[in-house]
């Protein structure tokens, strides 16, 4: 069969539709909006479009050659390689193909947020390479946390209403209907039995409304922090809902840092919401200590474990716990247990303590 000439029109048609291909993906990635990183299956950077520049605030020649280590923070940075190899051997896929909140590291040193996206690619050649694409979540998270903290603030002024005015209220009307009550009982008068009835009533009725309130604005650091308010947890959730809800703890856990226990409040809260009414537990137990420089906070329950298709409104507070533990640089952990029934477990690097 005869070869087509060099100079066969055919030839240079398909020459010029390559390189006009190449130069289309060349633009697409270097005028994309988010940052698109490949590496080598070594982690060395090949290729990084103009939004890596803007991102992290090296030149080009900086990175490319380099680790993508060191576009990371520590600990991940040591470990980004074991990462890989990992994988290599294994062919488990941790993160390949599918989104994930992580952190990076700017040159000025600077820790922030990001949405990664890493996909796979073998050549022709057989030579593996890999493609990051990073959005920045800084605004997002800002944002998000903004209103989770509008909401704390309006929590805790519902709270503060319920706690100095209806419970006030609620007290003087006990206090009026057990005079009543006595006076009727003097009387010899048969209703006074009845307005016994009315005053337990309302004895309770305050009682569960000082729960909601504490429930609404739950850490106070000069009334026993934390601790206090987990313990009230344990024994509202025991009252309300007639199961086994103990706290406990190895050695006490004082936090000077409110934001710090109101986060890790929530999240236990959510926790054990979730266990009774989702999880149909009868025991909850919630345990607070300081584990190898940070504080972890574990509720486990013995309920049906977690279900394939959450119920309406768990997936919600689900994420609301994951993004409680992020605010305060921590990790959330759920996962089912052996035998049975759900275990959350929340790590955060503890407050350097007060000389």
């Amino acid at each position: 069969m005869q070869r087509p000439a060099p100079d066969d029109p055919s030839i240079a048609q398909l020459q010029a539709a390559l390189q006009a291909s190449e130069q289309i993906s060349s633009a697409i990635v270097e005028t994309a909006v988010n940052a698109i990183i490949t590496i080598d299956a070594n982690g060395i950077i090949e290729t990084a479009n103009t939004a890596t520049v803007r991102l992290f605030g090296y030149q080009r020649a900086e990175i490319i050659g380099k680790n993508i280590s060191l576009l990371m923070p520590q600990p991940y940075r040591d470990r980004h390689d074991g990462y890989i190899q990992n994988y290599l051997n294994s062919g488990v896929n941790r993160i390949i193909g599918i989104g994930r909140e992580v952190v990076g590291q700017r040159k000025d040193g600077t820790v922030f947020p990001i949405d990664l996206s890493v996909g796979e690619a073998v050549l022709p050649s057989g030579r593996r390479i890999f493609t990051g694409i990073i959005r920045d979540l800084t605004e997002r998270k800002a944002l998000e946390d903004k209103i989770l903290h509008i909401s704390e603030e309006e929590q805790a002024r519902i709270g503060q209403d319920i706690h100095d005015d209806l419970c006030q209220q609620l007290a003087a009307i006990g206090c009026l209907a057990k005079v009543a009550q006595k006076k009727l009982t003097k009387a010899g008068s048969a209703e006074a039995q009845s307005l016994a009835e009315i005053v337990d009533l309302i004895s309770k009725a305050n009682t569960r409304a000082r729960e909601t309130s504490r429930g609404l604005m739950p850490v106070v650091i000069d009334s026993g922090g934390l601790m206090k308010a987990l313990e009230e947890l344990a024994q509202s959730t025991a009252r309300a809902f007639e199961i086994a809800c103990d706290f406990r703890y190895d050695n006490p856990v004082q936090l000077a840092d409110n934001k710090l226990s109101v986060q890790l409040f929530r999240i236990a809260q959510e926790a054990v919401s979730n266990a009774v009414k989702h999880g149909q537990a009868s025991r909850v137990d919630i345990h607070l200590a300081r584990q190898s420089g940070n504080i972890v906070l574990h509720v486990r329950d013995n309920g049906i474990g977690i279900p394939d298709s959450p119920a309406k409104g768990t997936g919600m507070g689900l994420l609301t716990m994951s993004h409680r533990a992020q605010m305060i640089g921590g990790t959330l952990k759920i996962e089912p247990r052996t035998g049975g029934g759900t275990q959350v477990i929340c790590s955060v690097p503890a407050p350097a303590k007060n000389p």
